[in-house]
């Protein structure tokens, strides 16, 4: 009963346009008042602090700001350049080019919005002057960036590792088979629909054009080598490994290309500043409130009251992927793992469920959650961009949705595709 009193008032807040971190700390605090009286005040101002100094979530902004300079400095340029020497002699083949170019800059900054943002900017106009329908480009560059979030490094996945306390390596790791496999099954929807409306083909393949894009972009690709490379041996922490990737990025884009100016670079440390503030504010607040539900045994209650239901894991997940499908519909992901997963992870923990597992389960829901109204993000910076209706978009995006949904049913029940990297390399 207190839990949902507690949901009713946060959305009423939001409702009345509350920013959610605003909301939950009114939430929070207000609950832990009236439970305890204003003598909790001071202790809650701790609460706060000690929620927003965790050593992961130092990654966030850093990975934000690497895919900022990204994007001032030529490297995203050049690798849509590559991309398209590849992928241009298909039918609807900068469709391809839209998909395969998130897929490799979601390794750089983790950030779906971030992601869309800066190649929509470029390939969203591209694909309208080759004669795309605006909501077919829309569509495929929302749902490619939403599905390279579950690819290394991952900032839902950082903040959903420190929520429920599992590796952060080994979330990363467990997104890489299943990235990719979502990325190809995109491609070939692409293909589909191309080959069905007959979109274009951009050009012949020359293999002297794709050596020619790939000596340019060589840099560029050794990137998320480096990086990637650097956390998965163990060499640099996810947090480490951010720090290392700004530093790349910087010399890449600025020594190597000689593209990356001073006021670019300021303009990305204000963006990834802004970001940052946005995030740390909803981790501050949520953890005074989970600190309150803690108090009050809440999660170990909505535990007890599942597993009283049903025991059965297959139940559960399916209970639980509605429940998140739902959530994702008025939440964003970072404010839906942050509210959300301290209440079920003890659930998932009584149920035997892999909390590595489970935390690809919850970012593909949040995913989806990203490309459908009222909330989606992602779909409304695409549309933004492309300044289209977002219900015709909506309309070419369900098959890109239903990608999703696919993989979505895939990690779920066929656990060994997430979990096969994990296991071989970490236990």
């Amino acid at each position: 009963m207190t839990l949902l009193v507690l949901f009713l008032v946060l959305l009423a807040l939001v409702l009345i346009n509350v920013p959610i971190a605003v909301g939950l700390g009114i939430v929070a605090l207000g609950a832990m008042v009236a439970a305890s009286g204003p003598a909790v005040i001071p202790n809650a101002a701790l609460v706060l602090f000690n929620g927003a100094t965790s050593f992961p979530l130092i990654a966030i902004p850093l990975f934000i700001l690497a895919g900022a300079i990204m994007n001032s400095s030529g490297i995203s340029q050049r690798l849509i350049a590559f991309a398209s020497a590849v992928f241009g002699f298909i039918r609807g083949g900068l469709a391809m080019v839209s998909i395969s170019a998130s897929l490799f800059f979601a390794e750089i900054s983790g950030s779906a919005v971030a992601d869309v943002a800066a190649l929509g900017s470029i390939l969203i106009p591209a694909m309208k002057k080759r004669g795309y329908p605006v909501p077919f480009a829309a569509a495929v560059t929302s749902s490619s960036a939403t599905l390279a979030v579950i690819i290394p490094p991952s900032i839902p996945m950082i903040i959903y590792g420190v929520m429920s306390g599992s590796s952060v390596v080994e979330l990363f790791v467990a997104g890489i088979v299943p990235g990719v496999l979502g990325g190809l099954l995109m491609m070939f929807v692409a293909w589909m629909l191309a080959r069905r409306h007959d979109y274009p083909i951009e050009e012949t393949f020359q293999l002297r054009r794709v050596w020619t894009t790939f000596r340019e972009a060589g840099w560029a690709l050794l990137l998320p080598v480096v990086i990637l490379g650097g956390i998965f041996s163990g060499w640099v922490t996810a947090t480490e490994g951010a720090g290392l990737a700004v530093v790349a990025a910087v010399f890449v884009g600025g020594v190597i290309y000689r593209e990356l100016d001073w006021a670019s670079l300021k303009q990305a440390m204000l963006e990834g500043g802004v970001q940052t503030a946005v995030v740390m504010l909803l981790v501050a607040t949520s953890a005074l409130l989970g600190d309150y539900l803690t108090e009050l045994r809440v999660p170990q209650r909505v535990a007890e009251g599942i597993m009283g239901l049903t025991d059965s894991r297959i139940a559960i997940l399916a209970l639980l992927n509605v429940f998140f499908l739902v959530i994702g519909l008025f939440l964003h992901s970072a404010a839906a793992i942050i509210l959300v997963v301290p209440i079920v992870m003890p659930l998932v923990v009584a149920s035997g469920i892999d909390p590595v597992h489970f935390g690809l389960i919850v970012t593909l829901n949040l995913g989806v959650g990203q490309q459908t109204p009222p909330v989606a993000s992602v779909l409304v910076t695409a549309c933004s961009v492309a300044k289209a209706d977002i219900w015709e978009v909506s309309k070419v995006n369900l098959w890109f949705i239903a990608v999703l949904l696919s993989m979505l049913l895939l990690v779920t029940y066929l656990p060994v595709l997430p979990m096969a990297l994990v296991e071989w390399l970490y236990r």
